[in-house]
Parts: C-alpha cells; sequence; structure tokens
C-alpha cells in the first residue's frame, strides 16, 4: 500500500501547469493533466525503461503526461496481456499461455503484465489518462471481436470507464468498443477513413501517424468542423511537434514526452 501511496502522490504533485498550448479536463472530479502531450508504451526511453512496463506508465505519470498508451493482445489462454509486438521473447503470443510468456522478464526484472495489472497500477493515480490500444488478432477478426469484448469487460469490471480511451487499427474493433460501451472515448489507428466518414460512424476520435496529417493537411480542419479528436502518432522531432502543437491537436503520442514538454513549456 505505501508503493501506491507513493504512487498516486506523485502523480497528483507533478503536473505541468506552464504549457502554453493545453486541453480542457474532461473529468475535473478526476484531476486529469490538461496538457497533450501522450507517452507511447509509457515515458520509457530516457531512462531505458521497457516499454509497455508498469515502470514505464508510472515515469509518464511522474513527468506529468496527459495520457500513457499501452498495447493489449489476448494469450491462448485467453489472458489480456501488454506488449507491442504479437510476439513475445520469441513466442507468439496467441499461441501462448501467460505462464509460458511470463517465464521471461522484462529488462528491469518486471513480469510482463497484464492488462488487469497494468490498470489497477494505472488507476492508483487520478493525473494520467490509460491509452488502451486493442491489437489486431493475428488469428482472426473474430478473435479480435473476442478481444474487444474481453478488453471492454475487464474495464468496466474494474470501474477504470473515466481513465480509459481505447484506440485500435482494427476498425471493427473500434465499433465493437462503442457498442459494447457507449460513449466510450475511441480513437482509430489506421489513417485511411476521413474525418467525416468517423463522424458518420459515431467514432468520436482519430489516431493517425503524422504522415497521414502531411499528406492530407486538410483532415485537420474536417476534424475540428466535425468534433472529432485529434490526436497523432509517434511525433519524435522537435520540428514535427511544433506543427502539430501550431495545428491545435488534442493530443501528440512522442516517444519523447520530456522533449514535448520542453516545447509546450516555451
Amino acid at each position: 500500500m505505501k508503493v501506491y501511496a507513493l504512487f498516486f502522490c506523485a502523480a497528483v504533485i507533478v503536473i505541468h501547469n506552464g504549457c502554453s498550448h493545453t486541453k480542457k479536463t474532461t473529468d475535473s472530479k478526476m484531476n486529469f493533466a490538461s496538457n497533450i502531450v501522450v507517452a507511447h508504451r509509457g515515458a520509457w526511453k530516457k531512462n531505458n525503461l521497457p516499454e509497455n512496463s508498469i515502470a514505464s506508465l508510472r515515469e509518464a505519470v511522474r513527468i506529468g503526461c496527459a495520457g500513457s498508451e499501452f498495447d493489449v493482445h489476448l494469450t491462448a489462454d485467453d489472458t489480456l496481456i501488454v506488449n507491442h509486438d504479437d510476439k513475445y521473447a520469441g513466442k507468439k503470443i496467441e499461441e501462448n499461455t501467460y505462464a509460458s510468456l511470463a517465464e521471461t522478464k522484462l529488462s528491469n526484472g518486471e513480469t510482463i503484465p497484464t492488462a488487469r495489472q497494468y490498470l489497477l497500477a494505472g488507476m492508483q493515480q487520478h493525473a494520467t489518462k490509460l491509452v488502451f490500444e486493442i491489437k489486431p488478432s493475428a488469428i482472426s477478426k473474430g478473435r479480435g471481436q473476442i478481444l474487444a469484448r474481453k478488453c471492454v469487460e475487464l474495464v468496466k469490471e474494474l470501474k477504470a470507464e473515466p481513465w480509459v480511451m481505447y484506440i485500435s487499427f482494427d476498425y471493427d474493433i473500434v465499433k465493437k468498443v462503442l457498442e459494447l460501451q457507449p460513449g466510450a472515448n475511441v480513437a482509430y489507428l489506421n489513417g485511411e477513413k476521413s474525418p467525416g466518414q468517423l463522424k458518420a460512424d459515431n467514432v468520436p476520435g482519430l489516431d493517425y501517424h503524422y504522415s497521414v496529417f502531411k499528406k492530407k493537411p486538410g483532415w485537420v480542419a474536417e476534424a475540428k468542423q466535425n468534433n472529432v479528436e485529434l490526436n497523432v502518432w509517434t511525433v519524435n522531432s522537435a520540428e514535427d511537434m511544433k506543427w502539430f502543437i501550431d495545428q491545435k491537436f488534442d493530443y501528440i503520442t512522442t516517444n519523447e514526452p520530456e522533449l514535448l514538454f520542453e516545447l509546450l513549456n516555451k
């Protein structure tokens, strides 16, 4: 309990107040940070932490990020596990049990986290949103639908809805989340659908690679006109960060959250 208490206090205290570009807090009771910084797979790079680890989540909270993104797959024994690639330690996640995968520790000694463990750790604070990426299934679309259902069920079971923002490259997963949790904060990742199309399908947000907006800058204005939330990934150079700051994006996802904070605080 002492660890959780320290984690909560650090999260609440370290919130950047000097950013020149901020967005309104969606839930004032939760006191979520009002900046636009989302740490991609947590804040891992500066301190050489494992990506998608509890340690990288806690570092994202410590430095005051508005969000910490993490990636979720379904193991062969139906455990929701946090990892970016569809393989871990050379093993295909969907073809192995969690126990088998957990035999190999992360570089800092952590056991690869389950989504439950990650959410519970993130819910110990009220400053940083948990950007929950549901990865497409490599096996079938049907298994992707099972994954989406299990993710939403877990969030509801833990009452984690105020913390969670969903994202996915699979449009059917996006729609399934909205079916199971109407009004959920969900964004589509793949980049081929216009903001108008998303609006027509009642998808509230988009989260596209920065190159999409460079090719189709008109989509920025279209998103704003349609009240579609704007996020962008993965923006790591100061030049690109400045462009998206100037375009007044709602969120910028980055491997360099410290650099983004520096630019915002100027």
